[in-house]
């Protein structure tokens, strides 16, 4: 084969359309079973670390990634989107693209690793001047493999990247694990992320088998950069959004707080992300091939939706209910202080699931600057509700910013779907059922609890579990769950079938 015909396979799609459906099934079950195993992992990885370290190792590392994480989006600078959604791109383009995100994520680990003794300032913690000057190579490391995922997703090759990912997983896990048990501390956990972020790079240079070449000056990528512009900035506005917590507390109340609220936080965001991760890289191409058929995409959106809250209802509301038991049994009894944070924050968890979900809606439309107008406005109001919760604790701050997030979503929504066959309504119905069972389960649980007053924690657990599983089993005697469980076994033989075509 020529290296032409090489770099016309590479970046090609029209063979993508012939079976959409079929290959985002496909690649939805495969990267959801990727996620599973990820998922596995990831948690064996909190369970032992929680238990080998203290809080305050986990809260001086989460000061530095608090602040670095803002900027974690200008590495890629959108570009990855703006390759993945473009209906037509060039070797040439590909390549100016690339070198535009090595010389970002070159510059952002000098400036980063530059600003090590101001963090250590900030926080009053000289620890942190080593932390960050390690810290600091994820950004050159992510600039370096940006443009060969967006290629992999470009393709839709989940099997690819599945491989990709858990094995980035299966070697960087127990490498963590073993630091923490030689007594390395705190960089066990600096080290985890950028073992597999170096993993994931050299995996997928040896997928994709694309080298960019020299860069051009005419390679015309002025357009595919303001893209990826507002879609960056969006995200730096989205990260500082997420991020602000984390910084107001560190600066206020100290390593040990934060490390509570950053494990209470991203314990809750675990499986969140785990859904995310494979929605996302499923959805963004399936969406941009859709553009122009729009009440395709909308049905596309809403059967999306309807999965994503199936699946997350039920482990959001049970972990509500058992947000100690929880806790406990996971990371330990000095991480008891975690639980009444981790409760309140299950309250917005929902809404971090579909606030993903119309951000995929505006990059796959190519409207990256109403995202970005989206974001300028609900930005200050969130980092202004983690400010007033700030004077009364960890729980103040997690209650605030849930309270608010709770708030503004409808309006959100409104304002995603204008000009779009979406609207709230059609929303409402394909998200109610999941809700109302997960509502349900949350009462039948709760009055469990209170009649039976287990002591230990599996029991507490076993209690909330088996009500759970009570109040989903008896809802079957309902026609609109019977509806859902009809849908969702179509769903899967569309899958058996499209697995036969292919």
């Amino acid at each position: 084969m020529s290296t032409q015909t090489q770099l016309q396979d590479v970046f090609r799609t029209d063979h993508l359309h012939a079976d959409l459906k079929g290959r985002s099934v496909r690649g939805g079950v495969l990267t959801l079973t990727s996620q599973g195993t990820q998922f596995l992992l990831g948690s064996v990885a909190t369970v032992v670390l929680a238990r080998l370290l203290t809080p305050a190792d986990f809260g001086l590392v989460a000061m530095v990634t608090a602040v670095t994480g803002l900027a974690t989006a200008f590495v890629d600078l959108g570009l990855t989107e703006a390759t993945i959604q473009c209906d037509q791109i060039s070797h040439e383009q590909v390549t100016a693209l690339f070198w535009v995100n090595v010389a970002m994520g070159l510059g952002l680990t000098l400036a980063t690793a530059g600003l090590a003794p101001v963090f250590a300032r900030f926080y009053r913690e000289p620890r942190l001047r080593d932390i960050t000057l390690l810290a600091s190579l994820a950004f050159l490391i992510s600039g370096l493999r940006s443009q060969h995922d967006a290629l992999l997703k470009r393709q839709m090759r989940f099997v690819s990247l599945a491989i990709r990912d858990v094995s980035s997983y299966a070697v960087a896990v127990p490498a963590a694990i073993i630091m923490a048990w030689r007594g390395a501390g705190y960089w066990a956990i600096v080290a985890l992320p950028l073992t597999m972020n170096f993993i994931q790079m050299a995996l997928s240079w040896v997928m994709v088998r694309w080298v960019p070449g020299l860069p051009r000056r005419n390679a015309n990528v002025r357009s595919l950069v303001v893209f990826g512009g507002n879609v960056a900035a969006s995200y730096v506005i989205y990260n500082a959004d997420r991020s602000a917590d984390g910084v107001l507390i560190g600066w206020h109340w100290g390593a040990q707080q934060l490390g509570l609220y950053s494990r209470a936080y991203n314990l809750l965001m675990l499986p969140v992300r785990q859904l995310i991760a494979p929605a996302g890289r499923v959805a963004i191409p399936a969406f941009s091939r859709l553009r122009d058929d729009p009440e395709r995409s909308a049905r596309y959106y809403l059967r999306l939706a309807n999965l994503m809250m199936w699946i997350t209802t039920p482990i959001f509301g049970f972990l509500f209910v058992a947000a100690k038991p929880v806790i406990l049994l996971v990371l330990g009894h000095q991480w008891g202080e975690a639980a009444p944070v981790f409760q309140i924050l299950v309250i917005s968890a929902l809404g971090q699931v579909l606030l993903d979900s119309i951000m995929w809606l505006f990059v796959s439309r190519g409207e990256s600057g109403r995202l970005l107008k989206l974001l300028l406005i609900i930005s200050p109001i969130i980092v202004g509700s983690f400010a007033i919760g700030l004077p009364f604790g960890i729980k103040g701050v997690a209650l605030t910013g849930s309270l608010v997030m709770v708030v503004m979503f409808p309006w959100m929504l409104k304002y995603t779907f204008r000009g779009t066959r979406l609207n709230l309504k059609r929303l409402g119905q394909a998200i109610l059922c999941p809700i109302a069972l997960s509502l349900a389960g949350i009462l039948s649980a709760e009055l469990a609890l209170r009649l039976i007053a287990p002591h230990g924690i599996i029991s507490q657990l076993l209690v909330a579990a088996l009500a759970f599983a009570s109040a989903y089993l008896l809802s079957a005697v309902l026609r609109p769950v019977r509806e859902e469980a009809i849908s969702l076994r179509q769903l899967l033989s569309e899958l058996r079938l499209s697995r036969q075509a292919a």
